[in-house]
């Protein structure tokens, strides 16, 4: 479309230069009569009369020329904007409508420094907005980051009540080990546990909730994927994923689109309920 709109622009460039030649041949013929003209007087009269007359029309057609390119470049623009929206919403993991209905969108009335870049206005009532597109675009980064572990180096967690059923289909279809309930504190830190293991990455729901867990990856030094609402800070994370991390239609949202793109990436035959299922819609 750029092109278009240069080669749109180059031609009536030629246009103009082609008129101003045009203007200037007229002018030569012109000082050819006025040449010709027995009298001094009659000389002057033409050479005064026609450069005025040529000038004023050589600024009428440019007029001309400058309208028609705001026309065209307005109309362009427009074209544009409208093939970039299209585009955006051909190339989204789910459609806008989705994303609207399950309220991921929706953020609380705190907005922390890290989130910030995230949130695209607030309410009348306060609450902040996060950004549409930049929750697609960060929801496709993580199912990216989440593509290069393992299911046996992963955990995740979600002590919140909102996300059980989702998380723990989440597990149950890839693989990974999830804790809805409780998270054992030191599992991941003290070696003279039982049930100790060792894992890469952490997916963290939300890092207010489910802070055990955050800090002893942390203190093991390993990855972490954090959910991030509003009011979580990223401290700690590798990758982070924004949206409403206390709503089961939102949170079934994420772990919907997290567990399609880990199955198609990782080749596992899994049968994935419906989109319906995973809000709550059944």
């Amino acid at each position: 479309m750029v092109n278009v709109i240069k080669e749109i622009e180059e031609k009536l460039e030629e246009g103009v230069e082609a008129i101003g030649k045009e203007i200037e041949k007229e002018i030569k013929e012109v000082k050819k009569e006025v040449a010709k003209k027995d009298t001094k007087k009659t000389a002057e009269t033409e050479s005064e009369v026609k450069p005025i007359d040529i000038e004023k029309k050589k600024k009428e057609l440019l007029e001309k020329v400058a309208k028609l390119k705001l026309k065209i470049d307005s109309a362009e623009t427009e074209d544009l904007k409208e093939q970039v929206k299209g585009k955006k919403k051909s190339d989204m993991l789910l459609p806008l409508e989705e994303y609207v209905k399950a309220g991921i969108y929706i953020g609380t009335k705190v907005v922390t420094p890290d989130m910030k870049p995230f949130v695209y206005r607030r309410r009348a009532d306060g609450l902040a907005i996060f950004n549409t597109d930049l929750i697609d675009e960060k929801l496709k980064e993580g199912i990216e980051y989440l593509k290069k572990f393992d299911a046996k180096d992963i955990i995740v967690v979600c002590k919140r009540p909102a996300g059980k059923k989702v998380v723990e289909k989440f597990g149950e279809l890839t693989g990974i080990r999830y804790f809805t309930k409780k998270y054992p504190a030191g599992v991941l830190t003290n070696t003279t546990l039982p049930d100790f293991f060792e894992n890469e990455l952490t997916i963290v729901t939300d890092s207010w909730v489910d802070k055990n867990s955050l800090n002893d990856t942390l203190r093991v030094n390993k990855k972490i994927l954090m959910i991030c609402d509003t009011n979580n800070f990223a401290k700690g994370a590798n990758q982070i994923i924004i949206g409403n991390n206390k709503s089961a239609k939102s949170l079934g949202i994420m772990f919907y689109l997290l567990t399609r793109g880990y199955c198609e990436a990782k080749g596992i035959d899994a049968n994935i309920p419906e989109l319906d299922w995973w809000t709550g819609e059944e």
